[in-house]
């Protein structure tokens, strides 16, 4: 018996195409072993690529249905009837005006789990405007949190919202109503809203205000650059290295082999910590960032070099762990997490839209292709 690709071999999965968080959430399910059947439009929204560099479409295949198109809806619906799941990212509404709303499709099939993706919900009263991963952060709170004391809020990319607060809550949600509908029999939609996914990311900073122990201000507190030991610094040859040292043993390794000197401030004088800087700051200009990392190289002083997205691949504990591997001659992070028994695999290259229309629906159990083909409702590129 051949092993399973993934802990979701087996899982049929089918992703109504978009941009950002939903895409990223389908390759987290492709990686992981599901079937995912992406379904895109027959003209290309937002792009930042051309279709082969588009990492976030690895490991599925790609139809095209046309859903402008009278029978497009109804394709969507037959192949629904085999499906696990469906993920979509329209604004609230949009998909049930199409006749592919979660109404619809768990008609056909009652054991199906609707995944919705947005970033406002889908209710409230802004839930139908435009947004991106920066206005939800906005909202929620994140955004204001991060960044240097009376300087203005900093962007960490889209990485907080669409990824982190969207994409790993649809697939947590996903995979939970999954785990539920297969004691129940019944499917269930889920709502993943990246302003709800935001704000359960900041729970940790929450429950520090309410005991006093952190203030809603940037820059002043012991994990946002405030505290000397949890910074950023740069060196002589103008690149960084990140301090993370916060427990007093770990601290103390630090100071000792920044050699940063005996008469030190106790490491929690608040009132002592812009001398504190002050003595980092000027150590770490001493010397380069490989010269650094050398002399913090296997301590427990809670030190790393900031290394750059292209340095990343080799750096020594990634490189041992191959946590990026190339594929198609494009290096690309590896599935994440690890299994000990039914290992994620790095599947097929992205598929440019429209590209496995023809044997892909076929796959999935539609039998006319052809005359969908013939009446453009489906295209094949």
């Amino acid at each position: 018996m051949a092993e399973p690709n993934g802990p979701l071999d087996g899982v049929k999965v089918m992703e109504i195409g978009g941009i950002g968080p939903g895409p990223m959430a389908a390759m987290v399910l492709a990686d992981l072993g599901a079937d995912v059947l992406r379904i895109d439009k027959p003209k290309d929204g937002l792009t930042l690529s051309g279709p082969e560099h588009n990492l976030l479409h690895r490991g599925r295949r790609s139809a095209v249905i046309d859903l402008r198109q009278p029978g497009g809806a109804d394709v969507i619906r037959r192949l629904a009837r085999s499906a696990d799941v469906v993920t979509e990212g329209y604004r609230p509404g949009v998909a049930e005006r199409l006749g592919i709303g979660p109404e619809d499709l768990i008609a056909v099939n009652p054991r199906l789990v609707y995944g919705r993706m947005t970033g406002w919900g889908q209710d409230g009263p802004i839930a139908h405007t435009a947004g991106h991963d920066i206005d939800y952060i906005a909202v929620a709170g994140a955004l204001h949190a991060i960044g240097r004391a009376g300087g203005p809020p900093q962007v960490p990319l889209n990485l907080l919202g669409d990824f982190a607060a969207g994409s790993m809550f649809l697939v947590t949600g996903v995979l939970a109503a999954l785990l539920e509908a297969r004691v129940s029999g019944r499917g269930q939609v889920v709502d993943a809203a990246i302003v709800d996914g935001a704000a359960v990311l900041s729970t940790m900073v929450y429950g520090l205000m309410a005991a006093g122990s952190w203030r809603d201000e940037r820059g002043v507190n012991l994990l946002d650059t405030g505290a000397p030991f949890y910074d950023v610094y740069e060196t002589a040859d103008g690149r960084h290295m990140a301090v993370g040292a916060l427990e007093p043993q770990f601290y103390a390794e630090f100071v000792r082999l920044l050699d940063a000197g005996a008469d030190l401030p106790a490491q929690h004088d608040v009132a002592a910590w812009p001398h504190l800087r002050s003595r980092f700051a000027e150590r770490f200009r001493t010397k380069t960032m490989a010269e650094w990392s050398e002399v913090f190289d296997g301590s427990d002083a809670c030190v790393a070099p900031v290394v750059s997205l292209a340095e990343a691949p080799t750096h020594p504990q990634l490189a041992a762990r191959r946590t990026f591997v190339t594929a198609n001659g494009i290096v690309q992070p590896a599935p994440a997490p690890r299994f000990s028994r039914t290992p994620a695999t790095l599947g097929a290259p992205p598929s440019a839209p429209g590209a496995d229309t023809r044997a892909a629906l076929a796959d999935w159990g539609i039998d006319d292709v052809d005359a969908l083909l013939d009446a453009k409702v489906v295209i094949q590129r």
